[in-house]
C-alpha cells in the first residue's frame, strides 16, 4: 500500500476542510489517455491531528467468519479479500446501473454545482462480476470514503486539478481509466458499450479489475493498518431502537426539485418496508434498479452523514470535509450523522482523524451505532444543506 499524509484542499479553501453483465454487447477498447483530463496541482497532504479524539477501530466479535462491510456470515477467505470501490455515473442518462446491485455498500454525494449525485459502490468477491457500469471519474471526497475500507479503486477520468496528486500517492491503490498525469494509467481495464452514448457507456468486469490489480501488484487482501468501520448488532439479533423515532421516507434533498444539494435533481429517497427490514431506493420518479437484473436496489441501513461544504472555483467542483469529529462544546450540527435502521433514526456524530481510518459513528451517549447486518447506503450532505432534509 502507498503511504503518504492527508491531501489538502486548494484554490482558496481553508486548509482545515480537507476533500474533504448482460448490459454490454458489440464493446470498443478505452484509449489510454484523454487529453482533456490533466493533473497538475501539486498539494500538501498533512492530516487533523488529535491527540484526544483517536479513532479506534469498531470490532464486532463473531463467533464464524463474517464479513467486515454486511456483517454477513462468510468464508474466512472472504472475510479478509479487499473490496473494490467504484465510481459509476447517476446523471439519469447514465442510469440505470449495471451491477450496483450486488454491492455491500453504496456511496452517493452531490457533483459539480450540486446538480445530481454520483455514486460508489463497494463490492466484496469482485473479481467474477460479469458487469460493472457505467463508470465516471474521479472525485477525492469518493476516494477518502474508499480508503476507509481499505478498497481498491476504480474510476474512468478525474476532476483535475483536485485528485491527481491523491490518486498518485501511495496511499491509494487505484485503477484509473482516461487519464493523463496518472502514474498507473490502466485504461485496458474499460470498455465501451454500443448501447449507450458516451460518456455514459463505459463500463468494466471483474477480470479486467483482477489484470489491472495483478499488474500493479496491489494486495488483494486487507492491509494491517484496515479497521472495520461499522458496528453491527450480534449475530442472529437485530438492532433495536424501540424508543427512537420511526421514520420510513428519507428524501436526503427534500421533495423538491431544483434546489442546489444535488439530490433533489435526481429525486432521491428511501422508503422502508416493515415486513422485509429493508429500506428501498427511488430516484428520477421511478424504483432505481439494477439494469442486469431489472430488481429494485434495497439496504438494510441508511446513513446520512453530513460535513462542511464549499465550491472551489466557477465550475462548481466541490470540497467535502472528511476528516475531524465533533468535540464537547462544539455545535452539533458540525459531524453530524443520522443512520437508519429497522425502522428507526439514531441520531449521534462521526469521526475520522486519519487517512486510513474509518469515519465512526456513535449515539449521544458515545456508544458506537450499531447497524443491522446487511447492506449499507450512505448519503454525504453538507451542513449547508441539511434544512433541505426531509423526513417522515
Amino acid at each position: 500500500m502507498k503511504k503518504t499524509s492527508l491531501f489538502c484542499l486548494a484554490l482558496g479553501l481553508s486548509a482545515a476542510l480537507c476533500a474533504c453483465g448482460s448490459a454490454a454487447t458489440e464493446t470498443t477498447p478505452v484509449p489510454e489517455t484523454d487529453s482533456a483530463v490533466v493533473a497538475t496541482e501539486s498539494n500538501d497532504t498533512t492530516g487533523t491531528e488529535n491527540a484526544a479524539a483517536e479513532t479506534e477501530s469498531v470490532v464486532t466479535e463473531d463467533a464464524v467468519p463474517t464479513s467486515y462491510l454486511t456483517g454477513l456470515e462468510c468464508t474466512e477467505e472472504e472475510r479478509e479479500q479487499r473490496p473494490m470501490a467504484v465510481m459509476l455515473n447517476n446523471i439519469k442518462a447514465g442510469t440505470p446501473q449495471a451491477g450496483i446491485g450486488q454491492a455491500s455498500v453504496i456511496y452517493e454525494a452531490p457533483m459539480e454545482g450540486a446538480d445530481v449525485t454520483r455514486l460508489m459502490p463497494l463490492f466484496e468477491n469482485w473479481q467474477n462480476l460479469d458487469t460493472i457500469g457505467y463508470i465516471r471519474s474521479s472525485r477525492d471526497y469518493f476516494v477518502y470514503s474508499a480508503l476507509e475500507f481499505d478498497a481498491i479503486y476504480a474510476h474512468f477520468g478525474q476532476a483535475t486539478p483536485y485528485v491527481g496528486d491523491l490518486l498518485n500517492s501511495d496511499l491509494v491503490d487505484n485503477i484509473s481509466g482516461a487519464v493523463a498525469g496518472i502514474d498507473r494509467p490502466a485504461s485496458k481495464a474499460f470498455m465501451r458499450t454500443d448501447k449507450r452514448k458516451a460518456p455514459h457507456n463505459v463500463y468494466t468486469t471483474g477480470e479486467a479489475l483482477a489484470e489491472a490489480a495483478e499488474k500493479f501488484e496491489y494486495s488483494l487482501t486487507y492491509h494491517d493498518t484496515h479497521k472495520q468501520k461499522f458496528a453491527f448488532a450480534p449475530l442472529g439479533e437485530k438492532a433495536d431502537y424501540p424508543d427512537n423515532d420511526t421514520v420510513v421516507l428519507m428524501y436526503p434533498g427534500g421533495e423538491k426539485t431544483g434546489v442546489g444539494n444535488g439530490y433533489s435533481n435526481v429525486q432521491a429517497y428511501f422508503e422502508y418496508n416493515d415486513e422485509d427490514g429493508k429500506y428501498y431506493r427511488y430516484q428520477y420518479g421511478d424504483k432505481h434498479i439494477d439494469e442486469t437484473t431489472g430488481e429494485q436496489l434495497a439496504v438494510d441501513n441508511v446513513i446520512f452523514q453530513y460535513c462542511h461544504g464549499e465550491f472551489r472555483d466557477s465550475k462548481g467542483y466541490m470540497a467535502f470535509d472528511m476528516h475531524g469529529g465533533w468535540e464537547p462544546g462544539a455545535d452539533l450540527t458540525n459531524y453530524k450523522v443520522q443512520v437508519f435502521t429497522g425502522g428507526k433514526m439514531v441520531e449521534g456524530t462521526w469521526s475520522r482523524y486519519s487517512d486510513t481510518d474509518p469515519a465512526l459513528y456513535v449515539d449521544a451517549d458515545g456508544n458506537p451505532i450499531r447497524l443491522n447486518r446487511g447492506k449499507t447506503w450512505v448519503c454525504l450532505i453538507w451542513n449547508e444543506h441539511a434544512d433541505d432534509v426531509v423526513l417522515k
